[in-house]
């Protein structure tokens, strides 16, 4: 059962992804991949809100822990397609629009995770 749920936290987290960067992309029409950026920023945020909350507090059951963060989370960020977009910039000779997007998404990324778990920490 575990692992169809983890499934079925999977789908929800891909069609979650693909909404939103497609909503943030729609609205701002550049080469920059910023859709995955807001992806990768707010699946940072929540993946360390949720282990604030969920792993340290024990909030959640865990049996609803792997379906959540596992599936939807794990399906919901993007990584490899941060790293194609990238490349991608980097072929197209965009070599300033593929260092922010690199830089940018690590450095926001690991403050996304501290803000996170800084939420999930003052949960009650």
């Amino acid at each position: 059962m575990q692992l169809v749920l983890v499934g079925l936290g999977g789908a929800f987290g891909a069609v979650a992804r693909w909404l939103i960067d497609g909503w943030v992309s729609d609205r701002n029409p550049t080469a920059f991949p910023l859709g995955t950026l807001v992806v990768n920023l707010t699946g940072s945020f929540v993946l360390g809100l949720l282990f604030a909350w969920v792993m340290e507090r024990g909030v959640l059951p865990p049996d609803v822990r792997a379906p959540l963060m596992i599936g939807f989370v794990g399906a919901y960020t993007t990584f490899s397609t941060f790293m194609l977009e990238s490349w991608r910039l980097v072929e197209d000779g965009a070599w300033a629009l593929a260092a922010a997007n690199l830089a940018g998404s690590v450095a926001l990324g690991l403050v996304a995770v501290v803000a996170g778990l800084a939420v999930g920490r003052m949960l009650p």
